[in-house]
């Protein structure tokens, strides 16, 4: 288990890092602040979708990031729904279960 405190964006650093070690690909989509200081995620479709694609030899998870106290919105639950068995909400808390799904626990 790691630490419960970690912010969403060291969790997901620490996700990422582990991941690339073990040979997957990794995709993350990062908000970018417009010249008005908006901050928005250019992609087309729908809201929600989750923070990060992780593909190795033929196997798929699309992940949903977040702090052990955070709770996903509708749209991210729908796109979890959505994915199925490729679907993943991973929180701090859930770390061996992160390492047994990238296959290094």
């Amino acid at each position: 288990m790691i630490a419960p405190h970690l912010s969403e964006g060291d969790f997901q650093r620490r996700v990422m890092d582990t991941a690339r070690i073990a040979g997957w690909r990794c995709a993350h989509f990062r908000p970018a602040q417009t010249q008005r200081g908006r901050w928005v995620t250019p992609m087309a479709g729908d809201k929600g979708f989750p923070d990060l694609v992780l593909a190795k030899a033929g196997r798929l998870w699309v992940a949903e990031l977040k702090r052990d106290v955070g709770k996903p919105t509708a749209e991210q639950t729908a796109w979890l729904a959505a994915l199925g068995e490729h679907g993943r909400l991973w929180r701090p808390a859930d770390w061996e279960r992160v390492l047994v799904d990238l296959g290094v626990g």
